[in-house]
């Protein structure tokens, strides 16, 4: 399992554990957004820093940019409301007209997951709740069981399995009909995500739910609902674009394998990690189908042109280092405060410490205690990690990123010995700081290896654009090029070169094609062979032509 499948079953899990409302998806903010979005919630009378003094706070907290990050809007509470402080930020710009999401409700219908979705949710997309019955998105299994009477079991399961297959070979409705069957009946679901997919924005907005003691916070609406939807949907299109493949739809197949990069960019805007990691995974879903596309038909060197320029207009990934200035900074920020209304049992919560009484953390009332310690010093974690995400140089990138990964891992080692003496336990309990440092530890994601997720990612697109630019000069000259240098300036104006080793592409032609790869993040040359090869290794690799799918 890669990287990224193994982060986003591990967030699925945590998911379905305690989330019950949708997450957003924005648009990243710049590299100094910092004071910007501070300025933008900011009410007119609370310039200056501010401290709160409600009697419902345990301790107390300054209203302020290095403190608090924002100063508004506040609740009744005066605790910063963070959803609509973010809400403010993501929805600039937005309207129901431009707003992929609104089409995505439409294809997926009101109940993702059986989920019960507020009319608050909706009411702030700009639109009406989607009617209990439509023609929308149904998953493969619940599609088996309904029109086969297909249970849950081998059967199923192999079917499954073709749809992975389909994702990644041309075929035809012959080849896997029952898979086709299924792709005929989400046709409407499908084309409206082909029709979100060029839309600009991708907003969705945060709607924490109500508990007795104020917002159930941020934490409880890191995953929007519907993500596992969207990535089922454009896995379908890439199954879609494979079926019309291998009925010689050549253009037809292209659009839906373009729209499936366009969606993965759109639904990795949202704010948190987890979104940016479904976008990865969308996009290589989409990038092992471009490939299939090149080596099982047979496109003009005008069509291969023009794929390769829609590739080239296709805008970056969003950055780790944007979601970790705004959306992972917002919930740690709200999560600090949640403390202070719940207590200690928040980090019970968060299902990493027993916190069973009679344990006096979990019964810690914290009152009086300063937080501006652990505000400030989280904001320092969130402005240092950012900064770091930003250094271009990949090298000086990993060695910055690691030695802060490493410090807080160091420190919630050293807090969790702490935890397990009475006299520790006391120590946390009387200082924000280290109650901040625990909160770090807890809900700061493991940048490190994310990062690496995200460079690999960007690895793959390279390589595929290389691979257009190589079939385009196949057509033009009936043979692959000696050497990648005789790509530019015609067929590419700059190659890529390895993201991982700072040098060079390694390219091997042969009398059949060529492989193509890159070191990979252990940086070691492993012959292209990959993570599913056997041996394996680490390398990314192209081969054309592509090699047949493992049987299994």
């Amino acid at each position: 399992m890669s990287t990224v499948r193994a982060l986003l079953l591990i967030s699925g899990l945590l998911a379905m554990a305690f989330l019950d409302e949708p997450t957003s998806a924005p648009k990243p903010p710049s590299a100094g957004a910092r004071d910007d979005a501070s300025a933008q919630a900011t009410p007119a009378k609370q310039d200056k820093p501010k401290e709160s003094t409600a009697k419902k706070h345990r301790g107390k907290f300054t209203i302020s940019k290095e403190t608090t990050y924002v100063t508004g809007p506040l609740d009744k509470d005066g605790y910063i409301d963070y959803a609509a402080a973010l809400n403010e930020r993501l929805s600039k710009g937005v309207t129901p007209e431009n707003n992929a999401n609104v089409l995505i409700w439409k294809a997926i219908g009101p109940r993702p997951e059986r989920r019960e979705i507020s009319s608050e949710f909706f009411r702030k997309l700009g639109m009406e709740a989607p009617p209990e019955k439509g023609e929308y998105y149904v998953d493969l299994f619940k599609y088996l069981k309904e029109q086969f009477q297909i249970e849950l079991g081998d059967e199923a399961w192999q079917i499954d399995e073709q749809l992975q297959r389909a994702m990644e070979r041309p075929w035809t409705a012959q080849d896997y009909p029952k898979v086709a069957s299924w792709l005929k009946s989400i046709e409407r679901p499908l084309d409206l995500m082909v029709e979100a997919s060029r839309r600009r924005h991708c907003f969705s907005p945060m709607v924490p739910g109500k508990t007795e003691k104020g917002s159930s916070g941020l934490l409880a609406v890191l995953v929007r609902a519907g993500l596992q939807q969207c990535r089922q949907m454009t896995g379908a299109l890439a199954a879609r674009a494979m079926l019309r493949t291998g009925q010689e739809a050549l253009e037809d197949a292209w659009h839906d394998l373009l729209a499936c990069h366009r969606l993965a960019r759109l639904l990795g805007s949202g704010p948190g990690i987890i979104d940016g990691l479904v976008g990865i995974a969308i996009d290589g879903v989409a990038s092992r189908a471009d490939l299939a596309l090149l080596n099982g038909s047979k496109p003009n060197a005008l069509q291969i042109q023009s794929w390769l320029r829609d590739l080239q207009k296709l805008p970056p990934m969003p950055a780790l280092a944007d979601k970790v200035d705004l959306g992972e900074r917002f919930v740690f920020l709200d999560s600090l405060m949640a403390i202070d209304r719940e207590g200690m049992q928040y980090v019970k919560f968060l299902a990493i410490f027993k916190l069973d009484d009679p344990n006096p953390l979990a019964q810690a009332k914290l009152e009086g205690i300063d937080w501006d310690f652990a505000l400030r010093n989280g904001n320092d974690w969130y402005d240092g990690m950012a900064a770091a995400l930003r250094e271009n140089d990949r090298g000086i990138r990993s060695r910055k990123v690691g030695e802060i990964d490493a410090k807080a891992d160091a420190d919630l080692k050293s807090l969790k010995l702490k935890l397990a003496t009475p006299k520790g336990q006391a120590e946390i309990i009387l200082s924000g700081k280290l109650v901040g440092d625990l909160l770090i530890g807890l809900v700061a994601p493991a940048v490190h290896k994310v990062q690496n997720a995200w460079d690999r990612v960007q690895q793959q697109e390279d390589n595929v654009v290389v691979a257009f630019a190589l079939a385009w000069h196949q057509r033009d000259h009936g043979y692959y090029p000696k050497k990648l240098e005789e790509l530019a300036p015609k067929y590419l104006k700059q190659i890529p070169g390895d993201v991982f080793s700072g040098k060079p592409l390694i390219y091997r032609p042969n009398e059949k094609g060529y492989l193509l790869y890159s070191v990979g993040y252990n940086g070691k040359d492993e012959d292209g062979r990959g993570r599913e090869d056997e041996p394996p290794g680490d390398d990314l690799s192209v081969r054309m032509p592509l090699p047949e799918l493992p049987k299994k």
